[in-house]
């Protein structure tokens, strides 16, 4: 099954998602498609309660309350985050990354949160920084919960950077020659080794991720360290490798509730 999901490059991103979800429907059957927005853990019940029981009091609360605090905090010229997006901000990330037709690149959610910083003559985060962006990213991003991920394709140059973050996906790098769809889909809803590996789809909805309840984790910062634990040097967050596989990614979670900032083992 790999692949042959490998060698259809000419399949539309419809298609795409199409495939994925009948390979899981396949490989772990029974599971409700929106069940997938909780990972691994919707194949064990008992994961699923705990996590449950840390969301009702997240011990990570005080991060979201940061970055509440820089979302409101006017900027120099009195103008906020939110004066920056459609609706306020409120459901709005779904709709993220999205190809711009005139910079001519995908731009990401947290893009998009520096390029309001820096239209409103502020300095732009660093894009690894827990304590502002991911801060930042973790609040902004909850604005938009339970909004059902709308990733658009629109365009031949927007379907060229969705294949680039397609054959990025299926790329084996690293000493342990492995690509993202060696765990994530042919082996998703599985276990390797001790670890029970989260599908693909799913996966993009969530971000960020507080690992064991305190660590601030991005999308991209986790695409950072599944690069290292293969044996890889990961590309830098923000770079147009990992936006275009973000691209990529976050379409094949279309049509999925986003549930940000949340618990993850």
């Amino acid at each position: 099954m790999f692949a042959s999901i490998n060698m259809q490059a000419l399949s539309s991103p419809e298609e795409d998602r199409m495939i994925f979800l009948s390979t899981f429907a396949a490989n772990i059957p029974g599971i409700p498609v929106p069940q997938y927005t909780h990972g691994s853990m919707m194949l064990s019940e008992d994961a699923l309660n705990q996590y449950n029981s840390i969301m009702d009091f997240p011990p990570f609360q005080g991060v979201i309350d940061k970055g509440q605090k820089i979302w409101e905090t006017p900027f120099k010229n009195g103008s906020t985050f939110a004066d920056c997006f459609d609706n306020g901000g409120v459901d709005i990330a779904g709709k993220f990354p999205l190809y711009n037709e005139e910079l001519k690149q995908v731009i990401t959610f947290e893009m998009a949160l520096n390029t309001c910083l820096e239209q409103n003559g502020e300095m732009p985060m660093a894009l690894i920084d827990p304590e502002t962006m991911g801060a930042l990213s973790a609040y902004a991003r909850g604005l938009s919960d339970g909004m059902l991920m709308e990733i658009q394709v629109a365009s031949e140059a927007a379907l060229e950077k969705y294949a680039l973050g397609k054959s990025f996906y299926f790329r084996r790098i690293g000493q342990y020659n492995l690509a993202c769809a060696s765990c994530h889909l042919t082996n998703g809803g599985r276990y390797f080794r001790d670890e029970l590996l989260s599908p693909t789809i799913g996966q993009a909805v969530h971000f960020p991720v507080f690992r064991g309840g305190e660590r601030l984790y991005t999308l991209q910062m986790r695409y950072q360290r599944c690069m290292e634990a293969v044996g890889a040097v990961p590309f830098e967050s923000g770079s147009e490798a990992l936006n275009n596989l973000e691209y990529f990614h976050s379409y094949l979670n279309n049509g999925l509730p986003l549930k940000s900032a949340v618990y993850r083992r």
